[in-house]
């Protein structure tokens, strides 16, 4: 499965290795690298965002702001890759299903040049149903917060 990938001993992924782990691509893949994990806990991904972003275009012409949404994908899609790393007994293609958002606050806005860094850190996990709490963070204040859960199960 996801070990020839990554292994839980590597504390780091780069864009190569996330396109193998997640299915999204271009313009829904909304992290760039993971620049620390420490087992299915914890883990910080960044979003490079720069004014070439499609979402621009609308949101919102002359005062360009990264959509709210996209910023608890970001979230979603870091601890997604935590999960991955961690159901490594189920089958050769686990696939991560996004669950639940609840507590989502946004503070401040994102815009292009910002880099969010997406913490995530573990709150619980039952069987295959993991919940984390993330926080986005540009120049260490935080843009937005919420609590997210996710299920992993064998692709279909």
């Amino acid at each position: 499965m996801n070990s020839s990938i990554l292994s839980k001993e590597i504390k780091t992924a780069d864009i190569n290795q996330i396109s193998k782990l997640l299915p999204h691509a271009y313009p829904f893949l909304l992290i760039d690298k993971i620049i620390e994990m420490r087992g299915d806990d914890y883990a910080i991904g960044i979003k490079n965002v720069t004014i070439n972003e499609p979402y621009f275009q609308g949101h919102f012409p002359g005062n360009p702001i990264m959509p709210g949404v996209l910023q608890i994908e970001g979230m979603a899609q870091t601890a997604a890759v935590l999960c991955m790393m961690a159901s490594g007994d189920l089958g050769p293609s686990p696939s991560v299903y996004f669950m639940t958002i609840d507590k989502a606050r946004f503070r401040k806005p994102v815009i292009p040049g910002d880099i969010v860094y997406y913490h995530l850190t573990k709150i619980r996990q039952r069987s295959n149903v993991w919940k984390y709490k993330g926080q986005g963070l540009v120049s260490g204040s935080i843009v937005a917060e919420a609590e997210i859960s996710a299920m992993v199960t064998e692709k279909r």
